[in-house]
């Protein structure tokens, strides 16, 4: 009975394989969508070490200074302060740049200016 069982399946999966085109066939197509370029843009005063190194020619070494001199010295105001970090050249900054979100300045409020100035005198 079994044997008879196994057989049954045996010639069901031929001509399975039969009419789906047997031999003539060859390899299967599949097909495969294009691949999307991801553009991802990083915030380098609150980027983790992790997200730094994931730029071109920026290791996990060179993500740890950057990190570590942010937390040393402040905050990068421009692209060249990048340059202060250890390992850094003109030519990295470069190729940094289009990973890099623009850097953001602090913004300046009303009661900010006039610290160290007298109150305006009104007539």
């Amino acid at each position: 009975m079994v044997a008879g069982c196994v057989a049954a399946a045996l010639v069901g999966m031929a001509g399975w394989w039969v009419w789906r085109g047997g031999m003539r066939e060859g390899l299967m197509d599949v097909e495969r969508a294009e691949p999307i370029a991801i553009d991802f843009k990083i915030d380098v005063n609150q980027a983790a070490w992790p997200e730094l190194a994931v730029m071109p020619n920026v290791g996990e070494k060179l993500a740890k200074r950057i990190v570590a001199d942010r937390a040393e010295r402040g905050a990068f105001h421009q692209l060249s302060d990048l340059e202060r970090v250890s390992g850094i050249g003109p030519k990295t900054v470069e190729g940094m740049k289009p990973f890099l979100l623009p850097l953001s300045r602090p913004e300046t409020t009303a009661d900010q200016g006039l610290t160290n100035q007298q109150p305006a005198r009104v007539p």
